[in-house]
C-alpha cells in the first residue's frame, strides 16, 4: 500500500486557525464540534479533550450567548487545540470572544445584521488576526433568495455565499473560508462546485444534518467523497447525529479512503464467507475495539482464505491469510509466522502495537538527526 494520492486538489488560499494551516498545500483538517452545554465548561473542556485523543485538528464550540462567551474564555485557558467559536445573530458575542483567545469565528453575516456590525466583527478578527468562516446553510437561506430561488437550490446558496464574501471584500478582508451546506448530497456538491470557481479560499467542506451514525456517515462519504476526490476541501466536518468523537472516525476514514491523510490503522479486511478459516467479522470487531487509540499510520489486512490472502497480506504492514491447519502472518510484505485461532487476536495486536513502536522510534530517530 503506502501508494501517494492520485488527486490534484484545488489551489487555494492559506490560512491560519491557530496552530492549524488550511488550503494551500496543508493537509486536509478534520474537525468537529462540541454538543455540550458550552456553560458547563468542565462537560465541554471533558468533550474537547476526547475529539482531540482520536486526532481532531479543529473543534467548533457554540457561542450562543454572552454567559456562554464567558465560559469560552475559561475553556480557551484549558485546553490547547484550535477553538472556532460559533455564533449567531449578536455580533457583540463575536467581539468579545475575540477578546478571548478564539482562534477562528464561524458567521453567517446574513443574520449578524447591519453592515456596520460585519465591519466590527472584521476589524476584531483582523486586529487579533484571527480568520472567519462564512458559513451558508440551504436551511437558513435569506428570505429574497428563497423568493428567487422558490427553494434551495445550489445557485441559490452560491449566491448567497458570494454575497458575504463581496461584504469581506468591500472590507478588504480576505483571510476567511467558506461553506456552503445542505443535507442533500446532490445539492451540497453541486454549490461546492460552483464556488470553488468563484473564489480562492479555503473550502470547509460538510453534508449538513447528514443523520445518524450508519446513515450519516454513509451520507458524507459520499458527498465530501465526491468533492475531495476532485480535488476540492481544505477542511471537513462529519456531521452525525452520534457521538462527536465518531465523527473524528469517519472524517479520517473518508481521508484514508482516497490516501489525502495517514493516520491509524487503515484495516483491510474481507467481508467474510463460507471460505474463511476465523471468524473474519469477530476478529476485526476486537481489533478495532483494543486499537482505537493507535494513531501511527499503518496497513493491517485481515483475510479469511488463501484465495486473496496472501496477495492483500504481502501489500500489508501487517496482514493475515487464513489457512487450515494454521493462519499464516505476513509482516512487511513476507511470511512471518503461523498462528492458530485461540490466539489469533492477541497475537496480532502484539505485533501491531510491536510496529507501532518500532514507527514510533524511528521517528524520533530522524527528527533527533535533522
Amino acid at each position: 500500500m503506502h501508494h501517494e494520492s492520485p488527486v490534484k486538489r484545488r489551489k487555494s488560499r492559506q490560512i491560519r486557525v491557530g496552530s492549524v494551516l488550511v488550503g494551500g498545500d496543508a493537509p486536509i483538517s478534520v474537525q468537529s464540534m462540541t454538543n455540550t452545554d458550552t456553560c458547563d465548561v468542565a462537560a465541554t473542556v471533558g468533550q474537547i479533550r476526547q475529539l482531540e485523543a482520536v486526532g481532531a485538528d479543529i473543534v467548533r464550540v457554540s457561542v450562543p450567548t454572552m454567559e456562554a462567551a464567558e465560559a469560552f474564555g475559561q475553556i480557551r485557558q484549558q485546553v490547547k487545540i484550535p477553538l472556532v467559536a460559533d455564533i449567531h445573530f449578536d455580533y457583540k458575542i463575536a467581539l468579545r470572544v475575540a477578546d478571548l483567545g478564539v482562534d477562528c469565528l464561524r458567521i453567517n453575516p446574513g443574520n449578524i445584521g447591519r453592515e456596520d456590525r460585519i465591519r466590527q466583527v472584521v476589524d476584531a478578527a483582523r486586529h487579533h488576526g484571527i480568520p472567519i468562516r462564512i458559513g451558508v446553510n440551504a436551511g437558513s437561506l435569506e428570505k429574497d433568495l428563497q423568493k428567487k430561488y422558490g427553494e434551495p437550490t445550489p445557485e441559490a446558496l452560491l449566491e448567497s455565499a458570494l454575497r458575504h464574501v463581496e461584504h469581506f471584500d468591500r472590507l478588504d478582508f480576505q483571510d476567511f473560508k467558506v461553506s456552503v451546506k445542505a443535507s442533500d448530497v446532490f445539492m451540497a456538491v453541486g454549490a461546492y462546485r460552483l464556488l470553488a470557481q468563484q473564489i480562492e479560499q479555503p473550502l470547509h467542506l460538510g453534508i449538513t444534518e447528514a443523520g445518524g451514525l450508519r446513515s450519516g456517515t454513509v451520507k458524507s462519504a459520499v458527498g465530501l467523497g465526491m468533492l475531495l476526490a476532485e480535488g476540492i476541501g481544505d477542511t471537513i466536518r462529519i456531521s452525525l447525529a452520534a457521538d462527536p468523537v465518531e465523527e473524528i472516525r469517519v472524517g479520517f476514514d473518508i481521508l484514508k479512503s482516497l490516501r489525502l491523510r495517514s493516520r491509524g490503522i487503515n484495516f483491510i479486511a474481507c467481508p467474510s464467507c463460507s471460505r474463511q478459516n476465523f471468524d473474519v467479522v469477530k476478529t476485526m470487531n476486537e481489533l478495532e475495539s483494543r486499537l482505537e487509540d493507535v494513531l501511527v499510520p499503518m496497513d493491517v489486512a485481515v483475510i479469511g482464505c488463501v484465495v486473496n490472502g496472501p496477495g492483500e497480506a504481502k501489500e500489508a504492514d501487517i496482514g493475515l491469510a487464513g489457512g487450515s491447519p494454521n493462519n499464516l502472518v505476513y509482516v512487511d510484505g513476507a511470511p512471518s509466522e503461523k498462528v492458530t485461532n485461540d490466539n489469533l487476536v492477541d497475537r496480532l495486536e502484539r505485533l501491531i502495537r510491536d510496529k507501532v513502536a518500532a514507527k514510533k522510534a524511528q521517528d524520533d530517530n530522524t527528527i533527533a538527526r535533522g
